[in-house]
């Protein structure tokens, strides 16, 4: 992170914990911290400046009404009644610069001195080896607190870990080295045509940024789940709670004016974009 913009005080000490998406399919780490954002009335802090992020700008994000508070490609949130930090990413990363924005973007979270990094994002669901026949979205999560990616309080709450992070495995090793600025060995940059499905989960931006906030030592967490491109908007509900549950807070904490405590963005209502023109029919 090149340049951080801050609006009135600086970060706070007390929002200890900070949430981020990763972009993936269906979107749905963005729609997750979307909700939590608002339901939380988190106030923004700063306009980051990253140079790998595709530029965009559109109009207040968040409500309750729309006037013309521009939101930018990358923000940072805090609410301190909550204890909770979170930045917000609305565009994509420049191709190949995937561990570019990763390296950075932990070099400016340690900058900040926060304690927990919980990373949001969402999985392919035709990647998965095995199909979960049940109702109920499945929660996954990969964890700096073993070194196999496991998490006794993950566990507690009832999430997989994700089998397919084995940080022996050749791609994970490129990764862990280019983030710590090592170079690849010839054994690491392996034949395109033979990259199994394990390759795709480490190609994906989480778990550039897994890798990223692990060497720069901070605790992360990511926060897992499958889904297919659509309405992905109550995959996000779901994350939001896995988000709120890891951090040791429900949504009715938030004293939202949704259902089950959630204040649903203002941005949401066009997120198909607007209705069609009636006069065409």
């Amino acid at each position: 992170m090149e340049h951080a913009i801050v609006e009135g005080e600086s970060f706070s000490p007390d929002c200890s914990t900070l949430l981020m998406p990763a972009l993936s399919i269906g979107n749905v780490g963005q729609l997750a911290v979307d909700l939590l954002v608002s339901s939380s009335r988190a106030r923004r802090v700063a306009y980051l400046d990253e140079p790998s992020v595709l530029p965009c700008a559109g109009n207040d994000a968040f409500g309750p009404d729309a006037v013309g508070d521009l939101a930018l490609a990358l923000e940072a949130y805090e609410s301190p009644s909550h204890r909770l930090a979170f930045i917000q990413q609305r565009s994509p990363i420049i191709t190949g610069m995937v561990v570019s924005f990763a390296k950075n973007v932990a070099n400016f979270i340690s900058s900040i001195e926060k304690d927990h990094v919980v990373i949001l994002s969402s999985l392919d669901s035709g990647k998965r080896r095995i199909i979960d026949a049940s109702s109920d979205m499945q929660v996954y999560y990969l964890s700096s607190y073993n070194e196999d990616g496991s998490d006794p309080k993950c566990e507690n709450l009832g999430w997989k870990k994700l089998e397919e992070y084995d940080p022996s495995q050749q791609r994970w090793k490129c990764l862990a080295s280019l983030v710590e600025g090592g170079h690849l060995s010839e054994d690491m940059t392996g034949d395109p045509e033979e990259m199994t499905i394990n390759d795709y989960y480490s190609s994906l931006p989480f778990a550039a940024l897994f890798s990223a906030c692990k060497a720069k030592g901070l605790k992360v967490t990511c926060v897992l789940c499958y889904c297919s491109e659509g309405d992905n908007m109550p995959e996000s509900f779901q994350l939001a709670e896995a988000a709120c549950k890891l951090v040791a807070q429900g949504p009715e904490q938030f004293h939202g004016n949704g259902s089950n405590g959630w204040t649903i963005p203002l941005s949401w209502k066009s997120v198909y974009g607007p209705p069609p023109d009636l006069s065409i029919f």
